[in-house]
């Protein structure tokens, strides 16, 4: 099978880690190379401004900055690990993409869809997921699950209006695209979580 790049959105605390390593294994498990990573991340360099992003110390970046230093980010990443795994013909699965930047930088913070727009034409020169895993959960039950991970970092701060803006974010670009878009209800138990998450693998190699 041609690779496929898989991204994994939401928002503090949706679970979207435990369901990228369970979408990792499953693939894994039918015999496919996959690539699991995350952003903003990926690559040393990505890392790095991942941790002054997240950083509660110091200068925070302002909105512009922000936005700025995740396509940043993005650019590393997208050279250094996400087209040459998809050119290999391996799977990639991400913890967040450009969407999270609509939701984040985009709704939330205020910043203007078009300027994220002509960032992302800029930077991604076409590149999309193929799929979108929306772990869907509303905002006070994610946060209490991050708060119960341990101290928080720079977003995990934000007040409740903020992270209500990125799930309305999220939810408005999965009404756009429902083609790319699969959203899961991320307040089920583990396992039917994980059932949802088994459909969407079936379908991937239905169609395949």
């Amino acid at each position: 099978m041609a690779g496929r790049f898989i991204t994994i959105e939401g928002g503090e605390g949706a679970g979207k880690s435990t369901a990228q390593t369970f979408l990792v294994d499953r693939l894994e498990q039918r015999g496919l190379s996959v690539v699991q990573t995350r952003e903003p991340g990926g690559t040393p360099l990505a890392e790095a401004i991942r941790q002054t992003l997240l950083s509660i110390e110091g200068e925070a970046p302002v909105e512009m900055a922000e936005l700025l230093l995740v396509f940043a980010a993005r650019a590393q990443h997208l050279a250094k690990v996400i087209e040459p795994a998809l050119a290999a013909g391996k799977w990639v699965v991400c913890d967040r993409f450009t969407d999270a930047t609509y939701a984040y930088q985009g709704e939330a913070r205020g910043l203007s869809s078009g300027v994220i727009s002509q960032l992302e034409v800029l930077v991604q020169m076409g590149r999309r997921p193929d799929t979108i895993v929306l772990m869907d959960m509303a905002p006070e039950v994610g946060m209490a699950r991050a708060r119960s991970r341990g101290a928080l970092d720079r977003f995990e701060r934000e007040d409740a209006a903020f992270y209500e803006r990125v799930r309305q974010g999220y939810l408005d670009r999965a009404k756009l695209a429902p083609e790319r878009y699969v959203v899961v209800d991320a307040e089920q138990d583990l396992s039917s979580v994980q059932r949802s998450l088994d459909e969407l693998i079936k379908r991937w190699f239905d169609v395949s």
